[in-house]
């Protein structure tokens, strides 16, 4: 055999991009932890993080009721998840959107890269702040779980 002839190892047809596999975990996990909130009411079961802000504060962080609006969106009941957590609900129809919109790209053989640009991080990062804030205020009951 000579130098230059270099064998290489075959590829097998079952292997899985680094970006597939991490799109397979993360539906896995999407999935079960839908089917547990879904046959799980966090409002009856104890065995569901307590939130630690809540617990020192008193104040609700964004996150407060998530648990409970997924809960209520798996369940069909899109007002109740808008009371317990309206960040979650505008949350998962923006990803829906955006996966969307990912999957049309790939459908059509253009880039697929998922790439937020630092204005949107900066607008995610002050929504979220301030649905924190608002949350807490007289007047803003309604945003409260």
């Amino acid at each position: 055999m000579h130098a230059d002839n270099k064998i290489s190892p075959q590829k097998s047809p079952m292997t899985l991009s680094s970006g597939r596999l991490a799109a397979a975990v993360l539906g896995a996990t999407a999935v079960s932890v839908s089917a547990m909130v879904y046959f799980f009411n966090p409002s009856t079961h104890g065995f569901y993080p307590v939130c630690l802000f809540h617990t020192l504060t008193g104040l609700n962080c964004p996150g407060c009721g998530m648990t409970r609006a997924l809960y209520a969106l798996l369940h069909g009941k899109p007002r109740l998840a808008l009371k317990d957590n309206a960040l979650l609900v505008l949350a998962i129809a923006a990803l829906a959107i955006g996966s969307g919109r990912l999957v049309a790209r790939k459908l059509r053989n253009r880039p697929t890269e998922f790439d937020l640009p630092p204005k949107v991080l900066w607008t995610l990062l002050i929504v979220t702040i301030g649905f924190a804030v608002l949350r807490n205020l007289p007047g803003f009951d309604w945003l409260r779980p």
